[in-house]
C-alpha cells in the first residue's frame, strides 16, 4: 500500500469547491498529500482547506487567466516545495438563466456563440494554461502526476434522449461545447504525455460518468438504465481511481484515459 502514499508531496486542485473537486481534494489528503484547493471564491477554498487533514491551503484562480496561475505558483511556493500532482478538474456545464427559452437557446442550431466560447476557455484553454504554468515548474524538476479531468461526454456524443420527460416532451438538449472540449482534453493529456514523458512527468485523464445531483427522476432513471452498474455515479466514486493516478501505483501509465463511468461506454 506504500505505492498509494501521497506523503510528502503536495497537489494542487483546480474546481476544488465543486461536486467532484472536494471529493479529490479529501482522498488526496487522505493519502498523505498537502493540498492546494483552487477556486474563484478565495474565501471559501481557505475554509474548506482547513477542513483537510492535511497542511493544506485554499487559494483563488481563475482558470482561464494566465496571470491568475503564475500568481498562484508563486503562493505555492512560499508555502510548499513545488508542486508533484495537478488535478485539472476545474469545468463547467452551460447554465440558461430563463427556463422559458431553454429548450430553443440548447438547440445546434441557436446554440449562442458566447455560451461556446466560455466553455472552450474553462473547460479546454484553462487545463491548457494549468498546463503551461504549472506542469512547466513541475518538468522543472522532472517528475510528478496530472490528471486531467474529461468526461464520457469526450468519448461518446451525448444522448439527447435522456432529456425527454415523461410525457415525451424533450426540455432541454446537452449543448456541443461541453463534450468538444472534453473530447479536447483527451487529445491534450496525450500530447503532453508524448512531450513530457521523458522528463519524468506523467500525464493522463480521468474520465467519470454521471454523478447524480438533485437531477429530474425521469433524468436520474433514463441515465442509470444505460449504465451496466444500473445507477449514477456518487461524487465519492472516483476517489480510488484520482489517488491511483496520482500515486506511484501508477507508475507505468501514461498518455492513458482511465474512464469510470459503470459501464456507460461499453455499449
Amino acid at each position: 500500500m506504500e505505492m498509494f502514499s501521497l506523503k510528502n508531496k503536495t497537489a494542487v486542485v483546480t474546481g476544488a469547491l465543486g461536486l467532484i473537486g472536494r471529493q479529490h481534494c479529501i482522498a488526496l489528503a487522505n493519502a498523505g498529500a498537502n493540498v492546494v484547493a483552487a477556486d474563484l471564491d478565495k474565501h471559501s477554498a481557505q475554509k474548506f482547506a482547513l477542513s483537510l487533514n492535511t497542511e493544506s491551503i485554499g487559494v483563488e484562480v481563475d482558470v482561464s487567466n494566465k496571470n491568475s496561475l503564475i500568481e498562484l505558483v508563486n503562493c505555492i511556493k512560499k508555502e510548499f516545495n513545488g508542486v508533484d500532482i495537478l488535478v485539472n478538474n476545474a469545468a463547467i456545464n452551460d447554465m440558461f438563466e430563463n427556463p422559458k427559452t431553454v429548450l430553443e437557446e440548447s438547440k445546434f442550431e441557436n446554440y449562442p456563440l458566447n455560451l461556446w466560447q466560455r466553455s472552450i476557455d474553462i473547460n479546454l484553454t484553462g487545463v491548457f494554461l494549468c498546463c503551461q504554468v504549472i506542469g512547466s515548474e513541475m518538468a522543472k524538476k522532472r517528475k510528478g502526476s496530472i490528471i486531467n479531468i474529461a468526461s464520457t461526454y469526450g468519448i461518446t456524443a451525448p444522448d439527447q434522449s435522456l432529456y425527454i420527460n415523461p410525457n415525451g416532451d424533450q426540455v432541454f438538449y446537452k449543448p456541443p461545447a461541453y463534450a468538444v472540449s472534453k473530447a479536447g482534453v483527451i487529445m491534450l493529456t496525450k500530447y503532453l504525455a508524448s512531450y513530457w514523458g521523458k522528463t519524468g512527468i506523467r500525464v493522463n485523464t480521468l474520465s467519470p460518468g454521471g454523478v447524480r445531483n438533485n437531477q429530474d427522476e425521469f433524468f436520474i432513471e433514463k441515465y442509470s438504465s444505460r449504465t451496466t452498474l444500473g445507477r449514477m455515479a456518487e461524487p465519492h466514486d472516483y476517489i480510488g481511481a484520482l489517488v491511483f493516478l496520482a500515486s506511484d501505483a501508477s507508475s507505468y501509465m501514461n498518455g492513458a484515459n482511465l474512464v469510470v463511468d459503470g459501464g456507460w461506454t461499453i455499449w
